[in-house]
């Protein structure tokens, strides 16, 4: 099971994405409801993300 948990990495919530992120709460809820993260909306609207994803995303825009 702690390879499953460790293959998915997900977090949840806008909080949380702002934490991994280093940015505020407000910024972060902008860049996902703009749609610039590669984040989705699940379980009762509830942001979520790959911590994976967020981490490719901001290699590929520092390159």
């Amino acid at each position: 099971m702690g390879e499953q948990t460790e293959a998915l990495d997900l977090v949840w919530g806008a909080k949380a994405i702002a934490q991994v992120l280093g940015c505020t709460e407000r910024k972060t809820y902008h860049l996902l409801e703009s749609g610039a993260l590669p984040c989705c909306k699940q379980l009762g609207q509830r942001w979520v993300a790959s911590r994976a994803a967020l981490e490719a995303f901001f290699r590929e825009v520092a390159a």
